[in-house]
């Protein structure tokens, strides 16, 4: 069975674990990242989460993939060649190790500024964090043992939130701040 979907109220520390894990992308990747940022429930202050913390990390292309898979092997990740989504490449803590999820994206498409915008609009917009944060732990109790159902279960608040952060991007002119990393 998978490990149970549990959610943490949100602890600081994960800002400074982040902080780590970044400094140590960066050592290793260099220019072959242009971006290295926090993304995820883990950055956004306040908001209660699953103890994981995302990074995304913003390439050029995904070619050739050993500029940026080389690294990062380096660091005990390992590439999940199973992930589905062909918009990211993915790599997970290695076993034993802090949870951490890294996903390879390229720099300034869809999937990588949709998540720097999810994750800018939630920061700005406390009680919009604190809504998800309740719908995660009624979700998280539903689903407790069905991490893909819990998954599921989040997506239509995630993409009403993402048509507000939208709509706010355009009247605040919105773009990444600087990298995190």
């Amino acid at each position: 069975m998978a490990d149970p979907v549990e959610i943490a109220d949100h602890d600081p520390a994960w800002h400074e674990e982040f902080a780590r894990i970044g400094e140590a992308l960066r050592r290793r990747l260099g220019d072959v990242a242009p971006r290295i940022d926090h993304i995820g429930s883990t950055a956004v202050p306040g908001l209660a989460a699953k103890p994981v913390i995302d990074v995304q990390v913003s390439v050029r292309s995904f070619e050739p993939p050993e500029a940026f898979r080389s690294p990062l092997e380096s660091l005990g990740l390992v590439y999940r060649a199973d992930n589905p989504d062909l918009t990211k490449r993915y790599f997970r803590e290695a076993p034993g190790e802090r949870r951490t999820h890294v996903h390879v994206r390229v720099l300034g498409s869809f999937s990588q500024q949709l998540s720097l915008l999810f994750r800018d609009y939630l920061r700005a917009y406390p009680g919009t964090a604190a809504e998800y944060a309740a719908v995660k732990r009624r979700l998280a109790a539903e689903f407790r043992h069905e991490r893909h159902r819990y998954v599921e279960a989040k997506r239509p608040f995630i993409w009403d939130t993402l048509r507000q952060a939208d709509d706010w991007s355009q009247v605040t002119g919105w773009t990444p701040g600087p990298s995190d990393a």
